[in-house]
């Protein structure tokens, strides 16, 4: 099933299960999906694709943890709480990430495809490995990886 039309058969039911926290999570990212959808000049009913959806699905993810720290930093654990809580629902929707021990797997044998030795084409080397690992790994777990592995 997909992603988008999974998300808006769960809304009923969280409805049921008088789950005011998951409802609303659910409602704000099949608005977000909607919203998407019209940004890409389609028909409101339209659903996404699996790919569009996901990306949708880490910006919400990407702006509940911008919001969790930002409220960390003011000291208003009232407020990263509930953010907290909707992270946890976005998450349940994104694919298990690559753990760095995965990464690191991934990263050596395309470094030694590559002959990547020194540290100045870190980035590049980043760049490439971020474009075959796109949705299975976290940005800033793949960057943690090279710089160990080049350091």
């Amino acid at each position: 099933m997909a992603i988008h039309e999974d998300l808006k058969k769960s809304i009923p039911d969280a409805m049921r299960a008088h789950d005011a926290v998951k409802l609303q999570t659910l409602r704000s990212l099949v608005t977000a999906m909607t919203n998407e959808v019209v940004a890409k000049k389609r028909k409101p009913d339209e659903l996404l694709t699996d790919e569009e959806a996901l990306a949708v699905l880490k910006r919400a993810a990407n702006q509940r943890k911008d919001s969790i720290e930002q409220f960390e930093k003011a000291s208003r654990d009232d407020l990263a709480e509930p953010e907290k809580a909707e992270l946890l629902i976005i998450e349940s929707y994104l694919p298990a990430l690559m753990s760095r021990e995965e990464i690191e797997v991934v990263a050596k044998a395309r470094m030694a495809d590559l002959g990547v030795s020194n540290k100045t084409e870190a980035g590049k080397f980043t760049g490439i490995l971020m474009k075959e690992l796109r949705g299975r790994a976290d940005g800033s777990d793949v960057k943690a990886v090279v710089d160990i592995l080049l350091a």
